[in-house]
């Protein structure tokens, strides 16, 4: 074969990486070798299957912990939300357009870290938003114009990052986006409507849902690695490696700046920065298998489960160090407050004498 993405120049030169001319088979002296997926159909089915069921009652469970008032507080007053949208649209896709640049990825690469960054946030955010104590109903409210904003976003911002990529319309899978979006406020909604109902069955309802996403959780990272871990440490670069595990960490970091710079609370900073660092990278992992033939794209359609794997771990160790902190902090010395009174200058009409002690 005459030309390979290894052998192209600059970050989205010619030959284009979306060309089918361009393919990932490795050619040797001896021998040909053409990249297979390490994942059957049937195996992407389960995982799939799996992956909706367990989101839609984890949603549930989130759901339970919002409040109808306080959601209508952040529509109204949507200073919390705007912050996050220009983090999740204006900071993650220059981001990896920056680091496609830094570590001088093949176009190939660069253009898939690219529609990653692309992507509207996940609900994953929204779990771990609960793991730090941020706001549920801004994390709630965030997502869900992330990804309403990711049906016209998406096609806009690769479009300018790409230099115009033909046939923009096909590569954003607008049915994954709305399902998404109906995965989002579909469950949630029922666990507002039981936390508006009863929400004596509340507490259960989040023990229970938070539960089956951990036990589901270690099973499907367990799965997932039997099944693609080889595969990703053989065939993916060490600057790819590098790229993936810094575009959720300088999410992170740059969403709880920015928040911090506008002065909001504490829990709110919190849950924009885990908004602006979670990427629904399900989304970017669809874009892929639609838009590229495998012998395309390659072993880089597995990199949304890379992408998913650094997320992840920097994400619970957030929740980890926040979490430790809270709780080891050395408390703050209370004031006790104690008033006696003067008999005599109550009889003759006078204030009582106010007395401050400090333990």
């Amino acid at each position: 074969m005459d030309d390979t993405t290894n052998q192209t120049p600059g970050l989205y030169g010619d030959p284009k990486p979306w060309d089918a001319s361009t393919s990932y088979n490795i050619t040797s002296p001896n021998s040909t070798f053409v990249f297979e997926s390490p994942i059957s159909p049937l195996m992407d089915k389960i995982m799939n299957i799996f992956i909706v069921i367990i989101l839609f009652f984890s949603m549930i469970s989130l759901g339970c912990t919002m409040e109808i008032p306080k959601i209508r507080a952040h529509f109204l007053r949507p200073k919390g939300v705007a912050i996050a949208v220009v983090a999740q649209y204006g900071f993650m896709p220059l981001s990896a357009f920056l680091l496609g640049k830094a570590f001088r990825l093949s176009p190939m690469e660069a253009l898939t870290v690219l529609i990653c960054g692309c992507c509207p946030g996940g609900s994953v955010s929204n779990f771990f938003a609960l793991a730090v104590q941020g706001d549920m109903n801004l994390s709630i409210v965030m997502t869900t114009c992330s990804i309403l904003l990711a049906l016209g976003m998406m096609p806009l911002l690769l479009y300018l990052y790409s230099q115009g990529i033909p046939n923009i319309e096909r590569m954003v899978p607008y049915t994954g986006i709305i399902l998404s979006l109906l995965m989002t406020l579909v469950p949630c909604a029922i666990g507002i409507a039981i936390n508006h109902r009863a929400p004596r069955y509340s507490p259960i309802i989040i023990k229970v849902g938070m539960s089956i996403l951990l036990v589901s959780g270690v099973a499907f990272s367990i799965m997932v690695g039997v099944t693609i871990g080889d595969t990703l440490l053989r065939i993916l670069s060490p600057r790819l490696l590098v790229t993936a595990s810094l575009m959720p960490l300088s999410g992170f970091l740059f969403g709880y700046l920015l928040s911090s710079i506008f002065r909001l609370k504490g829990k709110c900073r919190r849950t924009v920065g885990v908004e602006t660092g979670c990427q629904n990278a399900q989304i970017c992992f669809t874009v892929l298998k639609v838009a590229f033939p495998l012998e395309v794209i390659g072993p880089l359609f597995l990199f949304p489960f890379v992408f998913i794997i650094f997320q992840t771990t920097e994400a619970l160790a957030f929740a980890v160090v926040f979490r430790c902190y809270t709780r080891f902090k050395a408390p703050a010395k209370d004031k006790d407050v104690y008033q006696t009174v003067d008999l005599k200058a109550e009889g003759e009409g006078s204030e009582a004498v106010a007395i401050e002690t400090s333990q």
